[in-house]
Order: structure tokens, then C-alpha cells, then sequence
């Protein structure tokens, strides 16, 4: 948690969020809850991604879309060729904070607070930049606020309309071999169209054709902030966190007498939960009965972030005692986290092979298991930038330079993402048909 030097404008900002309307709504965190209750049976798969961090510099209605449009790509590959409903949530409209290992940095001999996002700090390596400033989370709240109002036109406004499917293909992918194979699969998917439209099944009287549900989520880290958001409904009495409809519990804040589970425990967000090499299975236990004390389908989604290296060797015993305690949860793979590397020349990125062959063994761990494997979990933009090495575009090292533009962590331009998304759906197909 970030240490503000003056805690009367802390609890100024604090109150003014507490009077400011919710940003999402108790009904549609219920209704996602539903949705992930299918997941967890294996009867829809789970697609979650967008930025590692928003920032108020790259604020911008054609990076909002673009992300967008890609989320959709990809949903519609993995519905189209994985034979599944597809439950989609954007890391996008508060995912502003970010965890740090260390509360310094230091750069050519200087020490200054670590950079913990726009909606806490500043990423400028100066000392007024680096001081926590709580007017940033009224900031970061009406930047979510555009970017809801931005998605929610997106998603029922027409764009998501699947005769549209071929305006959704981003300019710098048209001639890679992912945008070739896209094109393809609208071409079959306008086929399809046509033929329910004969029989008539059309957008007039099927509004799954045209709009599309978009849930959000970030990681629940700023507690200032989910507090002051915090809603009790009127129909229900229940507590919602209304800053997203599902927030999660990082890696870094998952002790069992933490803040962070104590906050989260009380809220009734669907809420989900970083597992990782250091995960303890009967520490596991412990967060799911207190998370989830009534076994609830939907409630509780366990994002796996193992690392390529690592998923084989940790992740199947944590499987099998959440299986044999008899838990409900969803399963999701975040094949991202784990893999990040650093440079010669000073770059984190990530490897595109390494971020396949973990959503590969977590594909297969699954099915040795006989569980199901929930969904993916991706840091990712629609934006057309080199951040990650490999994929169809064969980014290098040296690549990376050019258009490195994350304010945190590297993320899948939409040409990799839809190249993942591609294998994913003959993973998700072959599941089912297992």
C-alpha cells in the first residue's frame, strides 16, 4: 500500500468517490457470476485480457476500440472453432495500480519510490512525480467512467454485430497469416449468417447477433479506492464492489490475513485469485473456504500464473487437492506473468513460445486430470506494438525498440493474441470432444 504524506486529503478523496455512482451494477456482477458458474461445469470458456496497466497519457477512444475489437477477434475463434460460448472480461476501465516487490527504485545512483501506477504516482523518475497523490483515484475513476460508457456503446451500439466481423480485422495483421485465417473464418461465419437469415433468424429477433455482453475486472489493489466504490444493493442487501464487475487478489497480497482477502471476502463480485509456484495447496484450501465458505459456482476463479517453466511441476498437485476437497471454482491460465524476461539491451519482455507452451501444459494438465480448463487470461493490446518476442512477425530483441510503449509490464500485440487464440480453439474443441 502506498504511504500518503497527508491523510486528510486522503480521506477528502475518499469521501467525494463514496458520493460519485457506481460504475458497474450489482445485477451484471450477478449476471457474470452466472456465466462463470458455467465455466466452472465446462460449458462455456473464460477470455480475459487488455492492458498490464491503463495509464492517463495513453487514454484514447481508438485504443479503447482497438483492444476492443481484438477481445472480439478472439472470442469469435475461440467460440466459431472451439464449439464454445465465450465469457468475455476486459483487464480494462481500472486496472490503473500495480504491484511492486520493492518500495524504491534506484536509477544512476538515485533512490525514489517505486512506480505503482497512474492512479497512485507518477512514472516520471523525479521526486514530485514519485509522491502519492490520492487526487489520482478521482482521476482514475472518471477515466473508467468514459472507457464504461466507451464499451458499453461498443458492445450494444453495433460494433459487436457478428455481420461486421470482417471490420474488425486490424489494418497492420490484414497480411499476416493469422489475418488470412481470420478472414477465412468470417467468411464462414458470413455463410452461416446467410443461412439463419433464410431460416429466418436474424438481428431483429436475435440480439445475440448484433450486441454482445463485455464485463470488466482489474486487480483489486488500491484498497483506498475498492472501499470508497463499495455499494450495498437495494435489492438484495449485499455488498458489491461497483469499481468492476470482477476484481482479483494478486500474487502479492493473497496472504491469508490480508487486507486484500478481508476486503474481498465480504464483497459479493464474483473475485479472483493469482495462484502461483509458491502456492501452498492447503493455503489454497484455506482462501477458497474463505472466499467462497459456501462453495458457490461462479464465485471464485483461480488465475493460474506459473510460468512455462514451472506449470509442470507445481501446478497438478494444486489441481488435484482442489478437485479432491471438492471445490467449485474456474480454472483460467494467465500464461503471462511467469514468463517475463529481461534483455540484453534493458527490455522486459516475453517470449511468445514460452506464453504457448504454458496454456499448453495447462491444457493438458486438465485433461490428465479430468477437469476442466476454464480459460486464458491475457495481457494483450490492439494496438500495434513490440513488446513480445516471437509470433507470425518473428519480433526479435532488436524489434523492440520500435514500438515499446508499456507503462509496466510487455503485452501480445493483436496479431499474437490471435494467433493464440487460434490454438487455444483447437485446445478448447479437442477438450470438449474428450
Amino acid at each position: 500500500m502506498p504511504a500518503y504524506p497527508n491523510a486528510d486529503a486522503l480521506a477528502a478523496v475518499e469521501a467525494e468517490l463514496q458520493r460519485q455512482p457506481p460504475l458497474v451494477f450489482a445485477g451484471e456482477a450477478r449476471e457474470l457470476k452466472q456465466q462463470l458458474a458455467k465455466v466452472a461445469a465446462g460449458d462455456a470458456f473464460l477470455l480475459q485480457g487488455g492492458d498490464c496497466a491503463e495509464s492517463f497519457k495513453e487514454f484514447h477512444t481508438n485504443h479503447i476500440r482497438d483492444t476492443f475489437m481484438v477481445l472480439l477477434q478472439m472470442a469469435v475463434v475461440l467460440t466459431f472453432g472451439g464449439q464454445s460460448p465465450v465469457v468475455k472480461i476486459g483487464r480494462m476501465a481500472g486496472q490503473f495500480a500495480k504491484p511492486r516487490s520493492a518500495d524504491t527504485e534506484t536509477v544512476d545512483g538515485v533512490e525514489l519510490p517505486s512506480y505503482r501506477g497512474d492512479i497512485i504516482n507518477g512514472i516520471d523518475f523525479t521526486e514530485a512525480s514519485r509522491v502519492p497523490d490520492p487526487e489520482r483515484m478521482l482521476k482514475a475513476y472518471h477515466q473508467s467512467s468514459s472507457t464504461l460508457n466507451l464499451l458499453r456503446a461498443f458492445a450494444q451500439g453495433g460494433l459487436a454485430d457478428l455481420h461486421k466481423v470482417h471490420q474488425w480485422n486490424l489494418g497492420f495483421i490484414e497480411k499476416s497469416p493469422q489475418g488470412e485465417r481470420y478472414q477465412h473464418l468470417a467468411d464462414l461465419i458470413d455463410e452461416t449468417l446467410a443461412f439463419m437469415s433464410a431460416c429466418g433468424i436474424s438481428p431483429d429477433n436475435t440480439p445475440q447477433i448484433r450486441e454482445t455482453q463485455f464485463f470488466t475486472s482489474h486487480e483489486a489493489l488500491l484498497l483506498p479506492y475498492e472501499q470508497a466504490l463499495t455499494r450495498q444493493d437495494s435489492i438484495t442487501g449485499d455488498w458489491y464492489d461497483c469499481s468492476a464487475h470482477l476484481v482479483w487478489i494478486g500474487d502479492r497480497t493473497r496472504q491469508l490475513d490480508s487486507a486484500h482477502v478481508e476486503f474481498c471476502r465480504g464483497i459479493h463480485n464474483p473475485i479472483g485469485l493469482k495462484v502461483g509456484p509458491t502456492t501452498d495447496p492447503d493455503e489454497l484450501i484455506k482462501l477458497i473456504d474463505i472466499l467462497n465458505p459456501n462453495n458457490e459456482a461462479g464465485r471464485l476463479n483461480l488465475i493460474v500464473r506459473m510460468g512455462a517453466d514451472k506449470i509442470a511441476d507445481h501446478f497438478p498437485a494444486l489441481l488435484r487437492r482442489v478437485r479432491d476437497e471438492g471445490r467449485t471454482v474456474v480454472w483460467s491460465s494467465d500464461p503471462m506473468h511467469g514468463n517475463t524476461i529481461k534483455t540484453g539491451n534493458g527490455y522486459k519482455t516475453r517470449a511468445v513460445d514460452s506464453v504457448l507452451s504454458e496454456v499448453q501444459d495447462f491444457f493438458r494438465i486438465h485433461s490428465a486430470e479430468g477437469t476442466h480448463a476454464g480459460g486464458v487470461h491475457f495481457e494483450m493490446t490492439g494496438r500495434n506494438v513490440t513488446e513480445c518476442i516471437g509470433g507470425a512477425f518473428q519480433i526479435t530483441e532488436h524489434d523492440l525498440a520500435e514500438r515499446y510503449h508499456s507503462h509496466c509490464d510487455p503485452r501480445l500485440n493483436a496479431d499474437q493474441a490471435l494467433e493464440l487464440s487460434f490454438l487455444i480453439a483447437d485446445a478448447v474443441k479437442k477438450a470438449r470432444k474428450g
